[in-house]
């Protein structure tokens, strides 16, 4: 669902950024208060892991398109909704200049559609009701499925309100939308049971780390190493080796506005557009998660674990650059 410059005009661009972030620096503020450094390899291993599993499409049978992970429901589950979209933004920032997946202009309008949904719509309405007195394997799988339909309808829906607020394609928008969602539900389905997968995981190693669950005891499985580790190898696994059999169909943004208009390779004119392709096409040294001008497929999975290693060096970093958590003081007890 990686909006592409054409789509959007510059205003709705900026308003995007705008909202987006707000959204993160509110999240900031939350996460520095929450201050629990324990999200730190958290936040990094499902950070790459989110990366890792975007990069396999799904088929959607009978359709001729695809689909692949969000990870925003994902994400929230594990790490609160806070945390969780500040997770998302790092994934979507090194996806847009290191691999040239989704444009530099339509970021805002990426990390709202993508992420902002799934970690505060999915966490905060779906899965925190539904965990409040505890989790289990039917919850875990309800609360995954409906969070994840719910959010990628919001963001399809705002994908075709962006364009249509926008003006600048002939996208009609009442065969758009009703092109988008229905493909949408089928992809927010599969998500929903890939989430689920994830999450039930997590629940029987780790079960303190599931967002909003009350609390229980639960005897942990794993430790928490181990499940970090478990994940991280998941995650290379993923981009490494089975991102190389992803779906070649196109996804479900693609295939909707390649049946209302014949084509993906929307065009946009002027400054503002030429100023972000520049510095995309500067920043993206492995587009399209290749070596630029090859097919070969050892770039796919270069570019699969490279791509996963920088999302963990840069949410990290970012946890102690922005001081998200802080040791404590010597009269603060430590839980």
């Amino acid at each position: 669902m990686h909006m592409a410059d054409a789509l959007v005009s510059p205003a709705v661009a900026g308003t995007m950024y705008v909202l987006s972030t707000g959204a993160a620096a509110y999240s900031i503020k939350q996460v520095r208060e929450e201050n629990d450094p324990k999200k730190i390899p958290v936040m990094g291993v499902m950070g790459a892991f989110v990366f890792a599993t975007q990069m396999l499409n799904f088929t959607i049978p009978g359709t001729g398109s695809s689909g692949h992970l969000c990870g925003g429901m994902m994400l929230s589950a594990l790490l609160g909704p806070y945390a969780g979209f500040l997770t998302m933004i790092g994934v979507l920032l090194i996806q847009c200049l290191l691999f040239a997946d989704g444009g530099l202009l339509a970021l805002g309008c990426n990390i709202w559609n993508m992420a902002f949904y799934g970690c505060f719509i999915g966490a905060l309405l779906i899965w925190k009701p539904i965990m409040r007195k505890g989790a289990s394997r039917v919850k875990i799988i309800v609360a995954s499925i409906l969070g994840c339909v719910l959010t990628l309808q919001l963001g399809a829906f705002s994908v075709t309100l962006e364009t249509l607020i926008s003006g600048i394609t002939e996208l009609p928008f009442a065969v758009f939308v009703s092109t988008m969602q229905p493909i949408h539900l089928a992809i927010g389905a599969v998500e929903g049971l890939i989430t689920a997968a994830v999450l039930i995981f997590v629940n029987e190693a780790r079960p303190e780390l599931l967002f909003g669950v009350s609390e229980e005891k639960k005897e942990a499985k794993l430790s928490l190493r181990n499940t970090i580790v478990t994940l991280g190898v998941v995650a290379a696994i993923c981009g490494g080796i089975v991102s190389l059999f992803a779906s070649a169909f196109p996804d479900g943004l693609e295939w909707s506005m390649e049946k209302v208009a014949g084509t993906t390779e929307l065009e946009a004119s002027g400054s503002a557009y030429e100023v972000a392709d520049r510095i995309q096409t500067a920043t993206s040294l492995l587009p399209d998660y290749a070596f630029k001008n090859s097919e070969a497929a050892v770039g796919t999975s270069f570019s699969g674990i490279v791509g996963a290693l920088v999302v963990v060096a840069v949410l990290v970093g970012a946890c102690y650059a922005f001081r998200f958590f802080r040791k404590k003081s010597s009269g603060e007890k430590v839980a």
